[in-house]
């Protein structure tokens, strides 16, 4: 069967509103990797608090040993992320036809979007989500245009929080590759000098609730293109990593924590030191919809990403990947199907 055609240019379906699973969005026997890989146990990543005097080490050894981890101490209040997710909720609650008027098309970032892995599967996924880069204003005025405001004003003082949280995990994570501050400079450049825009951004995700679950993909298995993610889950239930040895593991997040995973790019630069763990969302819920937000850390479009090696034991390391500038990244993983990291594969 073909791809379906570019994200962009599909009309999600309004998911609250069905009663039975349309045939595009059922997925048989979901995938080859479901089958062979299923599993009831329940994995719990380590735990890192951001308080802690080894965190440096903490961090660092849960990189290489899991690429992902559980932050607790981290700094976001609770009170934020709460009305934060509760913008979230008002946004996927309103009628599709409002949604719609903010419908991330080609050539646009920010809006209203399915799954961008959409483009690389036969089946689409049972997932709405709304992407913020920068600020949320233009497309929140078309969303309440009489009170947009306050819903501005919360999902840019997360947004502030979450930069301020991730400048620091960065900073740490480059110290523990070895990363000079000069380097880390260079890297942490968050304006593209082309355009004026952050290489940050906020996605809300929803996954409403299915009269069919076992049948749906909430989000297909995918790694993340970016140096990190940093996740908040409204409810544990869903996300799934995938162990060499194990297959599909449910993941048992605390409440109070943030998910960090590595995305692509760290994987590069530390020349497979960490790893992109590949992960999923399997719905669950009949009756209540499950929600995230994920906020991404992206290198510059322009930088020029490539394995930094250092001396290890007098015997330089020799790398592994392929350096690659980023935009052109984004091009490779999406013709190789999202399988990008083995596109660079020396």
């Amino acid at each position: 069967m073909d791809k379906l055609p570019a994200v962009g240019l599909l009309t999600p379906l309004d998911l609250n509103t069905v009663e039975a699973v349309p045939e595009s969005h059922v997925w048989p026997h979901l995938d080859e990797s479901s089958q062979k890989f299923e599993s009831d146990k329940t994995v719990s990543i380590p735990v890192v608090d951001f308080n802690d005097d080894n965190v440096l080490e903490l961090i660092g050894k849960a990189c290489e040993e899991w690429g992902m981890f559980q932050l607790i101490n981290h700094g976001i209040p609770k009170t934020l992320t709460a009305e934060t997710e509760e913008v979230a909720r008002c946004l996927f609650g309103l009628p599709q036809s409002q949604k719609m008027k903010t419908l991330n098309v080609p050539g646009t970032a920010n809006g209203y979007c399915m799954a961008r892995l959409t483009k690389h599967h036969d089946k689409m996924m049972w997932h709405e989500g709304f992407t913020v880069i920068g600020s949320p204003v233009d497309d929140f005025k078309k969303l309440w245009p009489s009170d947009y405001q306050p819903f501005c004003d919360k999902v840019e003082e997360y947004q502030l929080k979450m930069k301020a949280l991730a400048d620091k995990l960065i900073s740490l994570i480059f110290k523990y590759l070895g990363i000079s501050d000069e380097e880390m400079v260079k890297k942490l450049s968050y304006i593209d000098p082309a355009t004026g825009k952050p290489h940050l951004a906020l996605r809300l995700n929803s996954f409403p609730p299915c009269p069919e679950p076992s049948k749906v993909m909430g989000l297909a298995a995918h790694t993340d293109t970016s140096l990190f993610t940093m996740l908040h889950q409204a409810r544990r239930e869903g996300l799934q990593i995938l162990n060499e040895k194990e297959g599909w593991l449910p993941l048992a997040p605390r409440r109070d924590a943030l998910i960090i995973n590595i995305g692509d790019f760290l994987q590069i630069i530390s020349n497979g030191r960490f790893h992109s763990v590949p992960h999923r969302v399997m719905i669950r819920e009949t009756e209540k919809t499950t929600m995230s937000m994920a906020y991404f850390f992206h290198p510059p479009g322009h930088l020029y990403v490539a394995p930094y090696c250092k001396p290890l034991s007098e015997t330089l390391q020799t790398p592994i990947y392929k350096g690659v500038n980023v935009k052109e990244y984004f091009i490779i993983k999406a013709k190789a199907s999202g399988k990008g990291i083995a596109a660079l594969t020396i």
